[in-house]
């Protein structure tokens, strides 16, 4: 169940808030805090806090069935506090594999916060850690930061409500003007030079051309060796002004719009760049915002307001932002007074902690009081809200980074085969150098005997020439060398980095314009979010998945319920409007609307529904859809009419639900649809329309959703003035805190029996892939109210530690709950998955499925998508301490043959080539003892028992490894790691269920630790970031659960299945084209390099040239270049249908069969052979003639463009009109080159 925002809670001074109730004192409960250090708390964050009588743990962790004792939770507060091991780490997105240790100790309590570029990790021991096991860590992260240092919590921002002079007296804050440019006129030649220098290869080309001005060093025209190096300068400049330029007029439009300022007690236009902090601003419908606001007030008299989120976080669906009531009559009369204490800027769009002080009240202020800049208001004519973030201070402005960058697996190799080619240039200069002391040794004293160009060298033109000077013996050595260095400077392909991002710009416009990788439905194109891992994409061994919105849809239909154990399953299905009439509407007027939606009902339960409010299992199913309809924070929107849903009689209309899950939806369609609809909510009460009768409930206080309780509740007071709690959460947060006993103190027998009734029918439910819920409410004694509403509001007004306090504040009534009933919610697989799993593995990929599903949802999801078969053995871990989840490794280990850690060559070579047989032991004959619990027997899927068959001999066996969040807390440890690494590499398939979203991102470094293998991670929601940032490559689902994936993806697309495609034919061809490209490059420049080598050692070692400066300038810049980038956008070697048809072909990227050491020195030898016949050939044949040493220059090189380019062609697999214009253009363009370098007086060869 995604993460929600919560609706603003109302504190007693609310209009719609009761009284507060005088509670007897009640002793106070121990401090919570080690459950949350953070302010922050998402399904995103991860914590266990492991002790003996109460557990807040993830899903899958037994907590027992009693509300905790005070005792309880102040030994727990005692055991932490006692710990003294609160310490943060800071880690780099970019960090390296070293970098990457364990930091973070999987046993203890996690608290991290979101942030694209670095990770905060509070990490608090638990008793049961080893004493001196050092704590781990994960390096990336979806998790935001600068929520609040210590210096924050003490110094909380001021904004005195329309009074900018007195909130900005210190000049603290930043005015409204942003700036997104990153030059001015004066800084933009010293600056740009400065970023441009960054690159190495362009200090390369600096260096060299620095070199060859220095008179003894002048192998080159001090012009030609500068030309390169300005030309990319000159070039890259104008490309960074004109972008710039178009920043700076954007800036300037943004800065210069208006917005409504109150001023002097009017709204007057204001400029954007002028509105300061603390001033009030009006905002019409469809406009803008120009800064950050709290809501003070809207057109709505509820003080509700819908906004778009589309240029922040690229969400479409609109979001509910409430304005507080007491700012809602501050504002209707006309009294703009008050003080906001908030934190301090940071980047976190998801949350905002704030207290306003007004009328000598303490208000809470919470993420959903805000509207960020950049949102656009939607639905609503008006809104007022007073400034607490401007300029380079907003949100939207803080998250405006740089997205971090990757390197390619294919670059880090030919970075390795870079510096064996720099060992041959210093030893090919090195011989250079030595011939030519050797000859200036024997020669020191007739050095007329030096050939005419070395005794004499050009300074300008042919006539202009100027004596040889000789430095001494050491000197002219060492002038050898460097001017060997830079006559063989393109032997290090510094420029190569340039032709990749090139080829890499044109292979990323064809895959985005795939329309096969278009999905229709969302209107989704492919997205290419990273130009450096291109060529990963064909060298992919294994894939993370999510489940929910990546292999399924995301699109929720509520299908089943049990409800005071009864099972109610889909025997009908009618639209609402049908079912409107089926159940009510007899009692319903003109006036009521209907959801726009379809769905299943049950017509025993529809029948249940009309039946009076008598009877124990009638009372249980009214408050069960009454829980589905108010515990959320779903907000109807009238279609057919007025957005306005303050009317208790409204024109006739559709209703849209408007929430961030999907999962809330479906629910409130179907209490809709069973006659509960939810025709109103607002910041302080809820109206459900049922069966023709409206009920008001008032919402005293609601927790929201989050990973640590894996629940949500609302408190409600009815029309009789009861309270009542209504929760809804996971069956394994649930089931834990329902009561056993009835009010008289005794064992409620059929309360517990309902309960194991309907924990069947959940493992039934899962069985079928349903997604399941768990439904409770009790009613709250005064006493029990006015001790919550205590604790409750002293949580809402605190600026630290608000989350912490809450959940403890929720623990005071989610306990001793009634059993209300359960869903089973279906979430169908996407079009094309199973058969886009299966192609991946015929491929040779291995794919692993992490989510945080019930184990038989996960199975049968598993089933469903051919992930796993009925042929497989399948090894199911599910351990609740360390002790016997070592054990059940070291059976399973045992069992199936597999050897332990420390894998030498030959055994990775075989893990790599997915031979898992090799890599288990050869006593396979082991013993089964204590393997039962690894059987998948029973488990029930699309009506088939899955068998499997006991198999005297494993190893040809398939395996299937399953293993939940609560046995990874154990096991990601140090010492088990190895262990599950072992076991996990031997399995075909591998399901991790019941996983919390940092245990995602260690599942991947597992495999990314220990292997060279590349690495996938795909899915759609927030949960997913930490996984998809430490991956090697990331994709992003572009669902139904916002945007945070696809933000930190690498690429994105609307459907799973289409990476297939990605992967099987444009992973393919990009590896292909690249590996092919780089060793092209090597043998086009080292044959270039060879042939002017062997020249040298027939010119005494003079290090001097027979080519113009200007031809070896246009070498690697005009006569070769245009034919690699054309060729490595182009080239394809097989038809994409060959490619999908046979998806074993993937496999050659996986053995590095396009780019290896092996064919690295092939390339070599290729290369000396063919430069010496390029060389020797013309040598010996007019070695007789009259032709000068310039004419021969010229052989040489129209020989060696014609030869590389013909080489090139030879390999060619796909002929296209733009490939032919390329290759013989090139060679045309250099004969046209070489003429026009004659018919230059200037250059040395002219006549």
């Amino acid at each position: 169940m995604s993460t929600v925002d919560p609706l603003l809670l109302s504190s007693s001074g609310s209009a719609d808030s009761p009284s507060k109730h005088t509670a007897p004192a009640r002793p106070s409960v121990g401090s919570l805090n080690c459950l949350c250090r953070a302010d922050s708390c998402s399904s995103s964050v991860y914590e266990d806090c492991d002790t003996a009588s109460v557990n807040f743990a993830d899903e899958g962790d037994a907590i027992p069935r009693h509300c905790p004792e005070e005792s309880d939770l102040s030994r727990v507060a005692e055991r932490f506090q006692s710990a003294d091991s609160h310490f943060f780490h800071r880690l780099s997105v970019e960090c390296s594999q070293k970098e990457r240790q364990r930091k973070i100790s999987w046993g203890g309590v996690m608290e991290m916060q979101r942030s694209p570029s670095s990770l905060e990790v509070g990490v608090v021991s638990s008793s049961q850690e080893k004493p001196n096991r050092p704590p781990r860590g994960r390096n990336k992260s979806s998790h935001f930061e600068d929520l609040f240092s210590s210096e924050q919590e003490h110094d909380p921002r001021l904004i005195y409500i329309n009074d900018p002079c007195r909130t900005n007296d210190r000049y603290e804050f930043t005015g409204n003007e942003i700036r997104t440019s990153k030059y001015t006129l004066i800084t933009f030649l010293p600056k740009n030079l400065f970023i441009q220098f960054h690159r190495l290869a362009y200090v390369y080309f600096l260096v060299i051309a620095a070199l060859n001005q220095l008179p003894p060093l002048a192998v080159f025209g001090r012009t030609a060796s500068l030309f390169p190096l300005l030309f990319v300068l000159f070039v890259t400049a104008i490309k960074d002004g004109y972008e710039d330029w178009r920043r700076h007029r954007s800036d300037r439009n943004e800065n210069n719009r208006e917005a409504l300022v109150l001023q002097h007690g009017d709204f007057r236009s204001k400029k954007w760049k002028h509105i300061c902090v603390g001033e009030v601003v009006k905002i019409h419908s469809n406009e803008t915002m120009p800064c950050d606001m709290v809501l003070l007030g809207t057109s709505d008299p509820n003080g509700i307001a819908y906004i778009q989120t589309m240029n922040l976080d690229g969400e479409s669906n609109l979001k509910t932002r409430y304005a507080r009531q007491e700012t809602v009559t501050m504002i209707s009369h006309s009294s703009y007074l008050g003080l906001i204490k908030c934190e301090q800027p940071n980047r976190n769009i998801y949350e905002f902690t704030a207290t306003m002080e007004l009328n000598n009240q303490r208000i809470p202020l919470g993420q959903s009081n805000i509207v960020l800049r950049g949102c656009q208001l939607k639905n609503t004519e008006w809104i007022i809200g007073v400034v607490v973030y401007a300029g380079q201070e907003t949100k939207a402005m803080l998250n405006s980074t740089i997205s971090r960058s990757k390197s390619s697996n294919l670059e880090s190799y030919m970075n390795r085969e870079t510096l064996w080619l720099s060992a041959f240039l210093l030893i090919t200069c090195s011989v250079v150098a030595t011939g030519m002391g050797v000859w200036l040794f024997k020669n020191t004293k007739n050095l007329d005997a030096l050939p005419y160009y070395r005794r004499k060298y050009f300074t300008f033109g042919r006539e202009n020439r100027k004596d040889f000077e000789f430095y001494g013996l050491a000197l002219e050595i060492f002038f050898s060398f460097l001017s060997s260095v830079i006559i063989f400077q393109i032997m290090i392909p510094i420029s190569l980095y340039i032709t990749m991002e090139l080829v890499r710009v044109g292979q990323s416009y064809f895959m985005i314009g795939d329309t096969r990788m278009y999905d229709s439905s969302s209107g989704s194109r492919f997205q290419c979010r990273s130009l450096n891992i291109n060529e990963d994409l064909g060298q992919i061994r294994y894939i993370f998945s999510d489940k929910t919105g990546t292999l399924t849809q995301n699109k929720m239909e509520f299908q089943q319920a049990s409800i005071y154990g009864r099972n109610y399953g889909s025997s009908l299905q009618v639209t609402s409007d049908s079912s409107h009439e089926i159940t009510i509407a007899e009692s319903s007027s003109q006036h009521d609307r209907k959801p726009k939606s379809e769905i299943n009902v049950d017509a025993l339960l529809l029948a249940l529904l009309k039946q009076p409010l008598f009877g124990e299992e009638r009372l249980a199913a009214h408050d069960f859809f009454l829980t589905l309809a108010a515990c959320n924070t779903v907000i109807p929107v009238s279609t057919g009419g007025s957005p306005d849903l303050t009317n208790e009689v409204s024109e006739v209309g559709a209703i849209d639900y408007q929430g961030e899950s999907p999962d809330e939806q479906a629910l409130v369609i179907a209490a809709s649809a069973y006659g509960y609809k939810l025709v109103e909510r607002t910041t302080g009460h809820i109206v459900i329309d049922v069966q023709g009768e409206r009920i008001r409930l008032d919402v005293l206080g609601l927790h929201e959703f989050d990973s640590v309780r894996k629940r949500m509740s609302v408190v409600v007071r009815f029309p009789d003035d009861t309270v009542k709690v209504l929760v809804k959460g996971a069956d394994t947060s649930m089931l834990s805190i329902l009561r056993t006993r009835n009010h008289d103190g005794l064992f409620d027998s059929l309360h517990a029996k309902t309960i194991e009734t309907t924990e069947n029918h959940l493992s039934s439910y899962s069985s079928e892939g349903l997604r399941t819920l768990v439904i409770g409410s009790k009613y709250l004694s005064n006493e029990e109210f006015s001790e919550w509403q205590e604790r409750y509001e002293e949580a809402s007004t605190s600026m630290t530690e608000r989350s912490a306090k809450l959940r403890q504040a929720a623990a005071l009534v989610e306990c001793d709950l009634t059993l209300l009933g359960a869903t089973g919610i279906e979430d169908k697989l996407q079009d094309g998955v199973p058969e886009a799993i299966e192609s991946l593995r015929q491929a040779g990929i291995k794919v692993w499925v992490l989510t945080g599903d019930k184990q038989e949802t996960a199975i049968s999801i598993g089933l469903s998508c051919r992930l796993l078969t009925q042929g497989m053995h399948s090894i199911i871990i599910n351990g609740s301490s360390e002790i016997e989840c070592r054990s059940l490794l070291a059976d399973a280990k045992a069992k199936f043959g597999i050897k332990s850690a420390d894998l030498g060559k030959q055994d990775v070579e075989d893990l790599h080539n997915g031979d898992v047989s090799k890599l288990r032991s050869s006593n396979g004959q082991a013993s089964e003892s204590g393997i039962q619990n690894f059987q998948l027997t029973g488990v029930i899927a699309n009506d088939k028992s899955v068998n499997i068959e006991e198999s005297p001999n494993f190893d040809d066996a398939e395996l299937a490894l399953i293993i939940d969040g609560n046995s990874l807390v154990y096991i990601l440890e140090k010492d088990l790691e190895s262990e599950l690494f072992d076991l996990a590499t031997s399995c075909k398939v591998v399901i991790c269920c019941r996983v919390a979203p940092l245990q995602k991102a260690g599942i991947v470094d597992l495999i990314k630790s220990r292997t060279s293998d590349m690495t996938l991670a795909i899915g759609d929601g927030a949960n997913d970031v930490s996984m998809i940032q430490m991956a090697d490559v990331g994709v992003g689902i572009c669902g139904q659960e916002g945007r945070q994936a696809v933000m930190a993806s690498d690429f994105a697309m609307g459907q799973f299945r289409f990476l297939k495609r990605l992967l099987l034919v444009h992973g393919h061809w990009n590896y292909q084209r690249m590996a092919y490209m780089i060793l092209y490059n090597f043998y086009r420049n080292a044959v270039f390099v060879l042939m002017l080598f062997w020249y040298i050692l027939h010119t005494a070692y003079s290090a001097t040239l027979a080519l113009t400066d200007w031809s070896s300038v246009f070498y690697s810049l005009i006569y070769t270049s245009v034919p690699t980038v054309v060729v490595g956008i182009l080239d394809k070697d097989l038809s994409h249908n060959t490619l999908l048809y046979y998806p074993r072909l993937y496999e050659a990227g996986l053995r590095n069969e396009g780019y290896n050491m092996t064919l690295f020195w092939i390339t070599m030898l290729d290369t000396l052979w063919q430069s010496l016949v390029l060389f020797y050939v013309p040598f010996f044949t007019y070695n007789i003639s009259t032709m000068d040493i310039w004419s021969m220059g010229s052989l040489w090189t129209i020989a060696v463009v014609i030869l590389v380019n013909i080489h090139l062609a030879m390999d060619i697999q796909r002929w296209v009109l733009i490939t032919h214009l390329a290759i013989w253009g090139s060679i045309a363009a250099t004969f046209l080159c070489m003429v026009l370098i004659d018919s230059i007086p200037i250059f040395p060869n002219y006549g």
